[in-house]
């Protein structure tokens, strides 16, 4: 059982490109870029159990100084880059978080930082939420469940209540109230299924969070748990691998194809490696062709049209209503 890459018992990538073929679907290639999503660092105060980057508190791995700059570097080539998107581990752990933020609004970039709200209450963290609604940054915060029980089971013990004062911290400040500072919840599935749909699931959020706690938010982003890493160890150790990836398969929609992140998305790892995708880039599965990093590519229009590295949790993001970084594809 090959848990890395997940595709046992095939080559990576090719039992979605199989698939593909089987479909009439043409291979996935990439179209305008858009996004740079950065992964500046794995520390994490969190350890959680879907998490497919590993990351947590003994993770050390992080962007440099000089990678820093040079994001800062490709916003400046790149006009078309709309949206910087801050990933990690938890992205405010960095010391260059904020730098790099205020860059990037300086030059009218939009701006995500995708945060486990718990990272909030850490000791040196204490204003961080004032710093991310001064520059206006758009949090996308992960909360996998509106009650204690699934989301500790998930995340660890006591995450739920730190979540909630901090999502009540962050719509005291205009969160999820002011169009200008926006606050999107995000929703894995606990196990082995596929989530619900969307709009029903945001509803139920919607109400449940508004009753017990006061707390309101934009939207919510259903994300599918992907079969890879600490997620693959789990099915794998709860005899379900097989399974859960037929699940994904028997549900793939060839209408997701052309949603799917990996197209307008370019992932960028602590090292300054570039990836399709941020599933990608925990796996190590690189673009065809040589390696290249943040320092080989100075016009990233020249990477349309690229064919993109696919592998067997590929299906994670086409099945059902279509998984990816901003929710459901459809």
């Amino acid at each position: 059982m090959l848990l890395k890459t997940a595709t046992p018992g095939a080559p990576d990538g090719e039992r979605f490109d199989a698939h593909l073929r089987a479909v009439g679907a043409p291979p996935l290639r990439r179209a305008r870029v858009t996004t740079l999503q950065v992964n500046i660092g794995l520390r994490c105060n969190l350890a959680c159990h879907h998490c497919h980057v590993e990351s947590g508190p003994k993770r050390t791995e992080r962007l440099d100084a000089k990678g820093l700059a040079r994001i800062v570097e490709l916003l400046d080539r790149n006009p078309g880059l709309a949206t910087l998107d801050l990933t990690g581990g938890a992205p405010e752990l960095h010391d260059g978080f904020r730098d790099l933020v205020r860059a990037a609004r300086e030059r009218g970039r939009r701006v995500l930082d995708r945060c486990n709200l718990t990272v909030l209450e850490e000791p040196g963290q204490e204003d961080t939420a004032e710093f991310l609604a001064a520059q206006q940054v758009d949090v996308v915060a992960s909360l996998p469940c509106y009650g204690p029980e699934n989301v500790d089971r998930q995340r660890g013990r006591g995450v739920f209540d730190g979540s909630i004062r901090s999502l009540q911290r962050l719509n005291a400040l205009g969160y999820g109230r002011d169009p200008a500072l926006r606050l999107d919840l995000v929703y894995n599935p606990v196990g082995a299924f596929l989530p619900p749909a969307q709009a029903a699931l945001e509803a139920e959020y919607r109400e449940r969070l508004g009753a017990d706690f006061g707390i309101v938010f934009d939207r919510l982003l259903t994300i599918t748990n992907m079969p890879i890493q600490r997620f693959a160890h789990q099915l794998v150790r709860d005899g379900e691998y097989e399974a859960y990836l037929t699940l994904l398969v028997s549900h793939f929609d060839a209408a997701n194809l052309a949603g799917v992140m990996c197209r307008s998305l370019i992932s960028v790892a602590w090292d300054g490696t570039l990836y399709d995708c941020d599933f990608n880039q925990a796996l190590g599965l690189r673009p065809p062709g040589p390696r290249r990093t943040i320092y080989d590519v100075d016009d990233l229009d020249r990477l349309e049209g690229d064919a993109i590295a696919t592998g067997a949790h590929c299906f994670g993001c086409t099945a059902g209503a279509g998984s990816s970084c901003g929710g459901a594809l459809r």
